[in-house]
């Protein structure tokens, strides 16, 4: 395959120039971002968004600027869990101004570009049955204005919250070098951990990524009658025997967390004395930590 450079003409598209330009705007606009966090599971189902949306209420709360990207372009749902679903994007010479939570937090998804609730994504392209063959190079340029032209300001935290899939981690580290490092989601379960250790092989070994350390989601549940919590998988231990890496927090399974992704209310701060709760301040302290060590 040849590169873009190597092709004789591009019929006066001049890609190799847009591409190099939107590069140089995705490093301006991350030039005053303090630290670039990857959020990825390369399972489905782990709750690896309500993880990111709460860790990034979490940071908010505490008076960090923060700012998420939905880097799901096809299964786009932060702007919902988040709030800003009914939002409208704003367009000025200098960028996109993203939206705006209640607490601050911007949030930028394809989710607010779609018209209609069960609008899907559909690319250029001759037919829809044709555009898998540009398909991922689709969603990468998608990313890469999501990034490069959203006006980001200053902020301590920038959150991407990466779709399913092993593979997905390096278009992100294309598009951003100098990725701080990556918070990997999973749940206590066998099949949980057979996928997820794809990414972080993909992660640590081959594109050597820092990975701040494992979340694990649903990691039991408290019953509402006797107060005693009980395992919610069958494999309770799963993150000590599978990963040898630092575990960030084990979040319980709360149905209220569910409900209130569902209502676009920050669950922290609807529910701040829940276990649940203290989980996700108690992973945000742990992913502080790892930043203060390097300073």
């Amino acid at each position: 395959m040849k590169s873009y450079k190597e092709l004789p003409d591009d019929a006066g598209s001049n890609i190799v120039g847009q591409v190099t330009a939107q590069a140089k705007r995705v490093n301006q606009r991350l030039s005053s971002v303090k630290h670039t966090i990857a959020v990825m599971s390369g399972k489905g189902g782990v709750g690896k968004s309500a993880v990111t949306s709460n860790v990034a209420t979490a940071l908010a709360l505490q008076g960090f600027s923060v700012g998420v990207v939905d880097a799901d372009i096809n299964g786009p749902t932060i702007a919902k869990m988040m709030g800003v679903r009914k939002s409208k994007l704003e367009y000025t010479s200098a960028g996109v101004k993203p939206a705006i939570t209640s607490l601050g937090i911007k949030v930028i998804s394809m989710d607010l570009l779609l018209s209609e609730d069960d609008a899907p994504v559909l690319w250029n392209a001759h037919s829809q049955k044709d555009a898998f063959t540009w398909r991922s190079t689709m969603e990468v340029g998608a990313l890469r204005e999501f990034i490069g032209d959203t006006e980001w300001e200053e902020l301590d935290y920038l959150l991407l919250d990466l779709p399913p899939g092993s593979e997905r981690l390096a278009n992100v580290v294309e598009l951003i070098p100098s990725l701080s490092g990556v918070v990997v989601v999973t749940i206590p379960s066998d099949v949980s951990q057979l996928i997820v250790k794809k990414s972080v092989t993909m992660a640590r070994d081959v594109l050597n990524v820092p990975i701040i350390g494992v979340v694990e989601n649903m990691s039991y549940y408290v019953c509402h009658h006797c107060g005693e919590s009980e395992p919610l998988f069958s494999n309770d231990d799963a993150v000590e025997s599978a990963f040898q890496f630092t575990l960030l927090g084990k979040i319980p399974f709360d149905p209220k967390l569910s409900q209130c992704n569902d209502s676009g209310v920050p669950y922290i701060q609807q529910h701040p004395n829940n276990q649940a709760s203290e989980a996700i301040v108690a992973t945000v302290e742990n992913i502080k930590k790892y930043f203060n060590a390097l300073s």
